[in-house]
């Protein structure tokens, strides 16, 4: 999980999208999905990748920061219960 800050408004587009995507598929890095903040300045993002600095690597690419890149290998669901993330979905 990659949080990332920006300074002004993230405003994405399919091309920078696109470009990322190269970038990361080079690094050997998938990008699974986002979360975005409501003031637009922050970013979740889920990766799947081999390890954490080949995340580094893309985003540094890529000209997107990352804050903070933390391995997720589980879920906790609104139950309470816990599930473990597939190892092809956990990022490290």
């Amino acid at each position: 999980m990659v949080e990332r800050r920006f300074v002004d408004d993230l405003e994405a587009s399919a091309e920078q999208a696109d470009q990322i995507n190269r970038i990361n598929e080079e690094e050997g890095v998938r990008w699974l999905y986002s979360f975005l903040s409501a003031d637009k300045r922050k970013t979740y993002c889920l990766y799947e990748a081999p390890f954490a600095d080949a995340i580094r690597r893309a985003a540094e690419r890529a000209g997107l920061p990352a804050d903070s890149i933390v391995e997720v290998t589980g879920v906790v669901l609104p139950d309470g219960s816990r599930a473990r993330i597939p190892e092809e979905v956990a990022a490290d």
